[in-house]
């Protein structure tokens, strides 16, 4: 299973009618945050695989279609909206964990063909009190509530989790000391917990081309997302690469 990671950026690579021609066998899509809605629909309409997408901490106009914290929440539109369906044709990951049927690989333990087993959450620790923005405490919380259908998953498929995808990256793993761009020290918890086989987050901008985009946590290939990134399922170490 071939994934392209997106995040960030409105990178010119993916943006533009001849992308399949240089991503020709993607199967799955990740939309890391802090991107357009109308990039998203493009990504859907010309790729016509599965997209997932979370929020980051720009790019909020839509935010409020989700979230009852966002503006505009007691409009009979917002309460109304079928946040399962909607995304200009992607599905809303944010605080939800799906099993998706329909995209499967095989697994390197077992030999037997698995459903992809998917998670994720928005937004960035708090820094300005902006939209979109959790404490440590908030953000421990939503994982929590994640944690009965990862132990489903564990039950069923003997493992929680293929692939956790958030905008915020966790502490000490790409993150930067300013306050905007600290990672999460929760989400370092989660990866010990439920060893993902990837975590996929963006907000770190790679403008040096010596930043790490690449990190490992216990078990867990933790990812950068920036501009654009393609990983596959099951994982191997000749895979992963830039296009």
């Amino acid at each position: 299973m071939k994934i392209l990671c997106v995040s960030d950026y409105v990178d010119p690579l993916i943006y533009n009618q001849n992308v399949k021609e240089a991503f020709p066998d993607i199967d799955l899509i990740l939309c890391a945050g802090d991107l357009p809605m109308d990039y998203v629909d493009f990504i859907v309409s010309v790729f016509n695989k599965p997209t997932y997408f979370v929020f980051g901490n720009h790019d909020l106009k839509e935010y409020h279609f989700y979230h009852r914290d966002g503006h505009f929440d007691t409009s009979k539109y917002t309460r109304n909206y079928d946040q399962a369906i909607h995304g200009h044709g992607a599905i809303y990951l944010g605080f939800k964990s799906f099993i998706n049927e329909n995209l499967t690989f095989e697994d390197p333990v077992t030999g037997k063909k698995t459903p992809l087993l998917i998670a994720g959450t928005s937004g960035t620790v708090r820094y300005n009190n902006g939209l979109c923005q959790f404490t440590e405490a908030q953000m421990k919380f939503k994982l929590l509530k994640l944690a009965p259908k990862l132990i489903y998953n564990k039950l069923k498929y003997g493992r929680y989790l293929d692939i956790f995808m958030t905008h915020a990256s966790p502490r000490h793993i790409h993150d930067h000391e300013d306050p905007c761009h600290l990672g999460f020290e929760c989400y370092n918890w989660f990866l010990q917990r439920f060893k993902p086989t990837y975590m996929v987050h963006g907000h770190i901008h790679l403008y040096d081309l010596r930043e790490e985009r690449i990190g490992k946590y216990y078990d867990t290939t933790v990812v950068n997302a920036y501009a654009h990134y393609v990983i596959e399922l099951p994982e191997t170490t000749t895979d992963k690469k830039d296009n």
